[in-house]
């Protein structure tokens, strides 16, 4: 106890030791763990602060917002693109009636169909979710996904899409499946290679 009252103001009493005793720690022995922490801190903020304009040098800081230059590859694929989803949104409103035709019907019925095509079912039950939170009919989903499955087999060589084939089906769930290439004729003789 009388150890205890010997503690000066410039020592910190920090809970006990495994003696059972008081640790004492000094003012000098704190210092150098603060300017570790100090140091430490200074250098980060250092490092924080100098990687902007090494960014900004490279070029890699440059806004994803920035439309390329014109005439790039890359913007005239995106353009295509667009006017590609563009022309698919109006085919779909002028085909179908009712709210399959809905832009936001097509986009997530095709997304569902395709997903199911592809045995991600989660993902697709939760898109399944949005469709039906958006009021559009269930039952374009059902038929469009057996049209597909009718379809048979994407064939490797063939120029056709998944995404082509979800399309063709959401415009026409009753469309008949394709015929396959590899039908024998209809007299029996096997075709000349």
């Amino acid at each position: 106890m009388a150890r205890a009252a010997m503690v000066s103001q410039s020592d910190a009493l920090i809970g006990s030791g495994f003696t059972g005793q008081p640790l004492h720690i000094s003012r000098e022995m704190l210092l150098p763990s603060f300017l570790r922490q100090l140091c430490a801190a200074l250098s980060m903020a250092s490092l924080v602060l100098s990687v902007p304009p090494a960014l900004a040098q490279s070029g890699a800081g440059k806004s994803l917002a920035q439309p390329a230059k014109p005439g790039g590859e890359a913007t005239r694929d995106a353009q295509k693109e667009a006017q590609k989803q563009r022309d698919e949104i109006a085919e779909a409103a002028r085909v179908l009636t009712g709210p399959a035709g809905n832009p936001e019907c097509l986009w997530l019925g095709r997304r569902v169909v395709g997903l199911l095509w592809r045995d991600d079912l989660d993902t697709a039950f939760r898109h399944l979710d949005l469709y039906d939170r958006f009021g559009c009919p269930s039952a374009h989903i059902q038929a469009a996904f057996r049209c597909l499955i009718r379809q048979g087999p994407l064939d490797a060589k063939a120029q056709e899409t998944l995404n082509g084939r979800v399309f063709a089906c959401w415009l026409n769930p009753a469309m008949p499946p394709a015929q396959a290439d590899t039908a024998a004729p209809a007299d029996g003789k096997a075709p000349n290679k």
